[in-house]
């Protein structure tokens, strides 16, 4: 059977973003979820804060990058 996941639990976070799309990408080998804001991404810069790294084009948010999503799931960011 397959894992059920409370995507209702993203949509205030989701909400925050400030963007009208998201695309999600889940590397199961790697336990890493990219989130991107925009498609291409184009990122010019990126800083790490915990497990997760934000990556910018200027001063927008353009993609989050999760490490651990799976394993870390529902942990705080630092």
């Amino acid at each position: 059977m397959a894992e059920v996941i409370d995507i209702l639990s993203l949509v205030p976070q989701s909400l925050n973003l400030r963007s009208n799309h998201l695309w999600l990408d889940y590397d199961d080998e790697a336990d890493v979820l990219y989130i991107s804001l925009r498609k291409p991404q184009r990122a010019t810069d990126s800083d790490m804060v915990g497990r997760f790294i934000y990556h910018y084009d200027g001063k927008e948010l353009v993609g989050v990058t999760v490490l651990h999503a799976k394993s870390n799931a529902g942990a705080d960011a630092a």
